[in-house]
Order: C-alpha cells, then structure tokens, then sequence
C-alpha cells in the first residue's frame, strides 16, 4: 500500500509538539467521527458505539485503539493512512486535519499497524507503517487477519516501539488522561450513545455542577436573574470550502484558499448556555468552548477580561472576579462554535477570526461588564447575558441574594464545604447531584439568621382564643413538654441483633443515613495539634427521633466508621436544642473530648480539649461585632421593604411620615441623595419608599405608634386585630418592638453578651415575619 510523503517526512511529523493526551484524543476523535456519520444516517447499528483504548503497562508494550465503527474498504483505508489525505468535512466533523494520524502516531511510537474490517467482510485487513522500513517508494506492507465472527466491524490501531517517555507517560497516567478526555469529550458522552473506555474503565463526562434551570437572585430589588441562561444565536449562513474550512465571500464557486470545488453554505449559530456553578473555584470557572461537541477550551477566563480601544495599548484587565477574587469565581458555560476556525492543536481558536470576535461580542458585549464601569469609559449598561450574571452572581455573600450556601448558625458562606461536595458531584454520589443540598444550605442560612421556628401554640384551651394568644404573646407555649435529660452516644460499627422483629444497630444507622442530611459546618475535621484530629462527617436528621441503643431519646449520636472517622447525627428537633439553646457543636465536642483525651493520652481536662478544639476547628463561630451588624443590617433592609410595602397597601404614606422628627427628616433626605434619589425627595409623603432610608430607630417607633398597619401577617405573623384583650395586643407589639430595637442599636464597640442578645434579637424576629407573598 502507497503512502505519502517518505519515511524521514513521517519521522519529522513526530517532532510537532502534541501532549500524550492530544495524540490519544487524535485517534479517538475519527471513531467519533465515524459514529456520528452513522447516526445521521439512521442506520440500525448492533454492537453499540464503543471506542476502547488500551494503554501499554510495561516500556516494550504496546497502545490500541479500537472501535466497533463501520470499518473501511482498502480504497478508503489507503487515502486514511496517507498523510495529507482528509476525508472528512473540515465543519461536520472532528478529525479536522488529514496530518492528524500522521502526527499522533508517530510522535507515539515507530510502528503503527491499522486493521479494519466491515460487516460480512471475510477479513480483517489493514497496514503496517514501520518508520524505520519505509523507503522512498512510500510502499508499506499490506495485512490481513482472518476474522472469528463475519458480522466484525470496525477499526483497531495499534502503535508499538513506543518512545520511552510516551510508554512512561500512558503507563502511569491512565486515570489523569480519563479525567482529562471526560472533559474534553463531555457533551458527546452525555448527549450522544457513544462509550470511551480507558485502560478498561470507562471515561464519564466531567459534567458541570451547576444551579438548576430554576434558580434566580433578585438584583437591587427589581431584576430577576437566572442562574442559567440558554444561548441560541443563529448568525447569516455563509459559505465554506468542506477541504480546508476557509468562508468564502458570496458568489464564490471555487475555494479562494485551496481551489477546491467543494464549497457549501453553512449555518452559523453560537448556542449553549451561561450559568453559575454551585461553589466558588480558584481555578475551575470560566467558559468551555465547543467545536462538533469536543471542548476546544476549558475553564477559559478571556471573556472575562474588555480592552478599551480608545486606551493604551495592553489595557485589558479582568471585570470578573473582582470582588473578593482570591475566592475564585462561579460563572460557567458551554458554549458551541460549529463555524469557527481552530488552531491544528484543537487547543484554541482562531482569535483573528471575525468570527470568533462576533460570538464574543454577542456573549459579553462590546463595553464594560459592570455599570460602573461602563458609565465611566462612555458606555451604556451592558445588557448581554454575561453581563447580566457578573451584575447578579459577582458577590459572595451567603444567603438567597447571592444563592450562595450558608452556614445553618448564620455565620456566613460555607465555601469549603460546598467545593467537597462539588467533587462528591464529580464522583457520581446520588445525593450531590440535584442542587438540593446546596439549596438547603442556602434555605438553613435564612431559617437561621430568622431563627429555628418554634411550634404553634395550642389554641384549644378553656380560655379560648385570647388566652392562647396571651401565652404565644408571653413567649410560653399552652403545651408543656416535660424535657429529657441530653445524652450521647458513641456506638460501633458492628450490627448487634435485637430480639426477634427489632432493628439491628446497622438497620438503624442506615435509617439514620437515609432520614438525614449533611450538617455542612460540623462536617469537617475537628481537633488541636497537640491532641491530634478526627474526621466528621455531621448528619441532620430530618424524620423520626434519634434514640441510643437503649432506644432512650438522645441529641447526639456517633458512629465510628474506620480509624478517627465518624458520622455524627444530630436531632435538632431534641429537647435540649429546642428549650434549652444549645449549641449542636457543644454537645458534638463533649463526646470527641473524651475520645481525642483517651487516643492521644493527654493530661488536658475534657474542658481545656473543648475549647482548644473550639478555637483550632471552629473559629468562625466566635462572635463578631462586624458579622453580627451586617446580619442586623441584611434583615432590617428585608423589614423596611416590608413595612413599605404594608404601607402603600393602606394607601395612607402621609400618615406614616407625620411621625418623622425634623432632624429623622434630615438624615432621610441625606441618605437618599447618597442613593441616587435625589429626584424622589421632592415628594416625600406621597408614597412610603422613604421608609427606605429613615433611621433604623424610627422603625421602632412607627410599629409601635401604628402597629395594625404592620401586624396580623402583613409584617409580622403576631396577632393584634384579632384579639380581644388589650393585653394580649400590647405584649405582642412590645416583643416586636423590643426586638427590633436591639437591631437598630447595634454598635461596633458592642460588648460579647450585648452581640449574643442581638443575634438572639435577628433570629427571634426573623422568625416573627411573616410569610412573603
């Protein structure tokens, strides 16, 4: 069989620079290729899609590809081995340049062998291309194989004398260059039925861990922005050469690049999606760019980055992350370019390309990605859909504003654990892979800085309705529960069996495991350097009660997995979380006190152990002047919208701001110029959106000289239209009140029990709002 060009020109194919992985994804992209020819044409095909590559295990072995593909005649093998030669669409298809076999082979090994045989053919045939047995006369040997079942089909490469450092290389590397071609190879994996094994093991797609469809923040208080947003542009056909993949100006029959006569009209369509990934990555965030489903650019960041052209040269600076970057960011995408051009790599675009330039540009805009920023280079506000989720998605606070998970005690965002549990995604865990934990995480971060909501009061007493809300007014409910002693519990990991028809120990912990959900802030290591650490993994649960193996009700139990590592169940609905306050880390350390004393033999007191692991493993709960305030600040800004809101409802503004004072006045018309409002100060009044920006303290006045305008649920759930007792009505609007002076009077220079009565303060009124409609 003739192949071109010479050996020495094959030899020096094997000097271009192509990493291990690129030369593997070279070969694997023509089995690609041939099942997607297949599936367009609709052809019933037994035996399935399935492209293996087997890797060399010693230096003198040897790497195969196969695929279960259609196989090839010896006409169209002999054009596939010659180098040059591409029989495939430069814009259908991935194999888009003919060197590609070339190149990979030889910059693998020195000998490549391809066998290929089609259904009912009764060979396997193919040829041997010996880089060190190839002359001038181009020739390299024929082969053919018998085949032990007629209905084979497909196509085997098989690359031997490998170079000692690629032999190395795939040797060692069989789980990187899964991962690696999971990436790259991850749409098609999941949209088509195509299987890549590796070494036998097959590639799953790197998905990404993004938001759900579903998922939106409110941006200053009026824009909804999805954290996904579906791209689908379609661009003026043009026309294209299907040789070389050069466009053509309209008219041209005839290639102006390379002569051919095979020029078509294209369709030009940027599609995908933008979105936001469910945790914060250094380095994984950015956008993967597509060309025929294979990932040309991974985690690339470029788009992030505007260049002024009215500037100095090299003024391109990055717009995303700029707040708190060291965080790294969460934007994400994938988006598909059929049309544009690639470098011969498959490892970038062409960035010269007009084309290339007029996807950018409808992703992110021609200006500035931030307001601000855009207002002062002369741009108006970018409205395109990058633009929208850096407006929406660029800050990293906790809570629904940002959708960032929180910690369920309030104390702010939970990055680390929401990258771990990225990766639990990444590894195929079912509960990871809706975005309902981190939902949760972002729903417990609310209920805690409302606080935990307390039953309802029993109503039906002899007194009636007044006497109940009296008691729910007081604070005491009209049920009395008599509390049980807390305890924990340590149990093993080995089954005990019960009499006849109860739950074994590990019945009742898978039960546990099934009736629960990961606590994300007691789910870490905990401990001290001098007395050493233990690994937890922190359980909620969430249905039933969590009993010792005496079946006595306990708060705590602990289940000893291999080594130090334990799961921790917790039953917040117990007793002495509920009435008593306590801490759910409290207990939890109490029990490894007196496992870490024992194992590290330390003179420590249980008490010294407890605090040291306080402060080496949960530093983030101490309390804090700055995170307290901004809690105290986040729910007064979700009060005042309220209370404006309640207000217009009434259709009476007036009335409200009669009870401003002149200096309450001043301060409001001070903040409000500082927000741009200046034009609304003129009409102070005639509606409540002052309310605003008034004073935090003449909130606390305005409930309490008006409080059937904010009470009965339209602010807060407490009764006072529908009681009777006069009573009743003043308790409830004086718990209202009380709380919500301790936020107004929050101070920097506040003292540590005065921070844990304004924190009790934001989670008792929380939990006195009503339900938003």
């Amino acid at each position: 069989m003739k192949i071109t060009p010479s050996a020495r020109v094959l030899r020096m194919l094997g000097e271009i620079e192509f990493d291990e992985w690129q030369c593997i994804a070279e070969l694997v992209d023509n089995s690609l290729d041939d099942f997607t020819e297949i599936l367009r044409a609709g052809i019933p095909w037994a035996g399935g899609y399935h492209v293996s590559v087997h890797l060399p295990t010693t230096p003198n072995g040897e790497l195969v590809v196969e695929d279960t593909g259609q196989g090839m005649d010896r006409e169209r093998l002999e054009r596939a081995v010659r180098a040059g030669w591409s029989g495939n669409d430069a814009h259908d298809k991935l194999g888009l340049f003919g060197m590609g076999f070339n190149v990979a082979t030889a910059r693998l090994g020195r000998r490549t062998r391809v066998l290929t045989t089609r259904q009912g053919d009764p060979e396997w045939i193919g040829v041997d291309i010996d880089l060190d047995r190839i002359n001038d006369d181009f020739e390299a040997d024929d082969i053919a194989e018998p085949k032990a079942d007629p209905n084979e089909h497909g196509t085997r490469i098989i690359v031997s004398r490998l170079k000692a450092e690629r032999a190395t290389w795939l040797s060692k590397n069989g789980a990187n260059l899964r991962n690696h071609l999971g990436g790259v190879y991850s749409w098609i994996l999941e949209n088509r039925p195509f299987e890549l094994t590796i070494g036998g093991i097959r590639v799953k797609p790197v998905r990404h861990c993004r938001w759900s469809d579903d998922r939106s923040v409110l941006y200053n208080r009026k824009e909804r922005i999805p954290a996904y947003i579906e791209i689908d542009t379609k661009l003026e056909d043009g026309l294209a050469c299907s040789d070389c993949g050069e466009w053509q100006m309209p008219g041209h029959r005839e290639c102006e690049a390379c002569g051919s006569s095979r020029v078509t009209v294209r369709e030009r369509r940027v599609h995908g999606w933008l979105g936001i990934q469910r945790y914060l990555d250094k380095k994984e965030f950015g956008i993967d760019f597509l060309r025929n489903g294979r990932k040309i650019l991974r985690w690339d960041k470029r788009i992030f980055s505007w260049r002024n052209p009215n500037g100095e040269l090299g003024n391109e600076e990055p717009e995303y992350p700029v707040e708190l970057a060291h965080q790294g960011g969460r934007i994400i995408g994938e988006i598909h370019l059929d049309h544009v051009p690639v470098a011969y790599q498959k490892n970038a675009f062409e960035y010269d390309d007009r084309s290339w330039r007029a996807a950018i540009e409808m992703l992110r805009g021609n200006g500035p990605l931030l307001p601000q920023r855009a207002k002062e280079a002369g741009y108006a506000e970018n409205h395109s859909p990058l633009a929208r989720l850096v407006k929406g998605y660029r800050r990293n606070d906790a809570g629904e504003r940002c959708l960032v998970p929180g910690d369920p005690n309030g104390k702010g965002p939970i990055h680390p654990e929401t990258r771990a549990w990225g990766r639990e995604f990444q590894n195929g865990k079912a509960e990871y892979q809706s975005d309902d934990l981190w939902w949760q995480a972002v729903l417990d971060y609310e209920a805690a800085k409302r606080g935990e909501k307390a039953g309802k009061a029993d109503a039906s007493t002899p007194d009636g309705a007044d006497t109940a809300a009296v008691l729910e007014a007081l604070g005491v409910p009209s049920v009395w529960t008599s509390p049980t002693a807390p305890t924990a519990t340590v149990v093993g990991a080995t089954a005990t069996s019960g009499t006849s028809g109860r739950e074994t120990l590990q019945e009742r912990i898978a039960r546990y495991v099934r009736d629960s959900t990961v606590y994300p802030t007691l789910t870490k290591s905990l401990g001290d350097p001098e007395i050493g650490y233990v690994q937890v993994e922190a359980r909620r649960l969430t249905v039933g009660k969590l009993v010792d193996d005496k079946g006595n009700p306990t708060p705590v139990l602990l289940d000893q997995r291999r080594g130090m590592s334990f799961t921790a169940f917790l039953d917040l609905e117990h007793v002495v979380f509920k009435r008593f306050g306590m801490d759910p880390a409290d207990l939890l350390l109490m029990e490894l006190a007196v496992l870490l004393k024992v194992r590290s033999d330390s003179e420590w007191s249980h008490s010294q152990i407890i605090a040291a692991i306080r402060v080496s493993s949960l530093s983030d709960t101490a309390l804090d002047s700055q995170a307290v305030g901004a809690e105290a600040q986040e729910l007064l800004a979700n009060i005042r919208q309220r209370m404006t809101r309640a207000v217009d409802a009434t259709g009476d503004p007036a009335r409200a701001f009669q009870y401003l004072t002149p200096d309450e006045l001043t301060s409001t018309e001070i903040a409000m110029v500082a927000e741009g409002r200046v034009a609304r100060t003129s009409d102070l009044g005639t509606k409540a959106e002052f309310l605003l920006y008034v004073p935090a303290l003449f909130l606390v006045r305005l409930v309490e000289a008006w409080p059937e305008a904010f009470m009965d649920g339209l602010v807060f759930k407490g009764l006072h239209e529908g009681v009777t007792s006069l009573g009743a009505r003043r308790l409830g609007v004086a718990r209202i009140v009380g709380y919500l002076a301790d936020l107004a009077t929050v101070v920097p220079a506040s003292l540590p029990s005065q921070l844990e009565r304004t924190r009790l303060s934001i989670r008792l009124l929380a939990d006195e709002l009503s339900e938003e409609q």
